[in-house]
């Protein structure tokens, strides 16, 4: 692999694919980014370019606090392992921070890169790119791919300004198999007991950050301002909410009740009890804002004898379980909306689509639907093993499915057993596997 470093002098020899960020850390979002750089390079013989800064010089920057997930060695090592062609740390000075991004576009990607396809992480931060995007696309034949982490990218108004054709992919927190890995990557213990690691990450949650803080309080610190951050910096930019304090309410309601079946009535009910009048139309334009930033997602009731989504009954699941014991005091896990939450999460992760199955009386935890169609029916329990009648209400739901679609029955740390069919795991091993329904 090629390095270039703290210089603007240079010109590559053919035409590449391009990705553009600060590369921190190289999460799962930056390594998708990186394999769809590789697979253009290699489809069309480009080079697959990695472009990055060096730190930023204090005498520019004064206000900005530098902190750094990886140093500038082990970006350079991962970009090798990744298969990147050339990385490039473009010199931050004063001049290049005041370049308008036409000149950018020009004298660098195309006179410098000679760049094909571009690749843009935390494109949000660049005032007025939806233009420039568009511009550069005008340009010729260029490819472009973006990434941000508000909700203003994860929404419809960004579509309204891109013109054209586009495809959305959407990044998590780190999956319980990211979270090892990344755990041991940088040389933080992970014990042999995955049950335990288990119990850690639904309460520290899956925010890379965390992982470098080893103080229980840090780690909850840290993940408040993460939620303070996507208000303030999110949230509030994109949104008028007139009454802050209600909507902080309504979020904290909806943070403390995950993974329990709800309505807006009863949200209302529950509100007014507690002497907050909302309307109904406020209520529901708060969650989806909530939705939109990606603190919650919706889990909607499917009936699978009428084959018919039922409205009114949902489940709201929290995007990362750190938001829930980052903002309680009490780090007692209750296993049950908790493992729920984390199977649904990863779930979602892997693409499927889920939904809250209801058979008359029973329900199933969870109607999994691939792209192509196949169906899981997956419940979620600490155990069955307290007793025959706790084994019994877990294995009756799907012992009432007639299709022939796999059925599982997934619990924290049982002893594995074989009941009609039914395909009995246990989360840490089934998730740390990646394993699919």
């Amino acid at each position: 692999m090629e390095y270039i470093h703290g210089t603007d002098d240079f010109q590559l020899n053919k035409k590449s694919a391009v990705t553009l960020g600060k590369f921190d850390g190289i999460h799962t979002g930056h390594q998708k980014l990186i394999e769809i750089v590789r697979q253009k390079a290699d489809e069309e013989n480009l080079l697959a370019v990695l472009f990055t800064f060096d730190s930023l010089p204090l005498s520019i920057c004064p206000q900005k606090h530098q902190h750094f997930i990886s140093t500038s060695s082990e970006r350079r090592r991962l970009c090798e392992n990744f298969g990147i062609d050339v990385e490039i740390e473009y010199p931050f000075t004063e001049e290049f921070m005041n370049m308008e991004p036409e000149d950018f576009i020009c004298r660098i990607l195309i006179d410098k890169l000679h760049a094909k396809y571009l690749f843009i992480d935390e494109i949000q931060n660049v005032k007025g790119f939806e233009e420039v995007i568009n511009a550069f696309r005008g340009e010729g034949d260029y490819s472009i791919f973006i990434t941000g982490s508000n909700s203003y990218l994860l929404s419809g108004e960004l579509i309204t300004k891109l013109t054209g054709r586009y495809i959305e992919f959407e990044m998590m927190p780190l999956s319980f198999e990211e979270y090892i890995d990344m755990k041991k990557f940088y040389g933080k213990e992970v014990s042999y007991n995955l049950t335990d690691e288990l119990d850690r990450y639904l309460i520290e949650g899956g925010f890379p950050k965390t992982i470098f803080y080893d103080n229980p309080d840090d780690k909850r610190t840290y993940i408040k301002s993460v939620i303070g951050e996507i208000l303030e910096k999110d949230i509030k930019h994109r949104v008028k909410i007139r009454n802050v304090s209600v909507f902080e309410k309504v979020q904290t309601y909806l943070i403390n009740n995950f993974g329990s079946t709800t309505s807006l009535k009863s949200i209302l009910k529950e509100l007014h009890k507690s002497g907050m009048n909302i309307k109904r139309e406020t209520l529901n334009r708060y969650i989806n804002i909530l939705m939109d930033a990606k603190i919650i997602y919706e889990c909607k009731r499917f009936d699978l004898k009428s084959k018919k989504s039922i409205n009114g009954e949902q489940k709201y699941y929290l995007s990362d379980m750190g938001f829930y014991f980052a903002t309680n005091t009490d780090n007692r896990i209750n296993y049950g909306p908790a493992l729920e939450n984390v199977v649904f999460n990863y779930a979602k992760s892997k693409g499927y689509d889920i939904s809250i199955g209801r058979i008359g009386k029973l329900e199933c935890d969870f109607i999994m639907r691939d792209n192509m169609n196949n169906y899981g029916y997956v419940q979620v329990t600490m155990t069955t093993m307290l007793n025959r009648e706790t084994e019994d209400r877990e294995y009756a739901p799907l012992e009432m499915i007639k299709d022939n679609y796999p059925k599982y029955v997934l619990t924290r740390n049982d002893m594995i057993q074989k009941r009609n069919g039914i395909i009995h795991e246990n989360i840490p091993q089934f998730m740390a596997a990646g394993k699919l329904f």
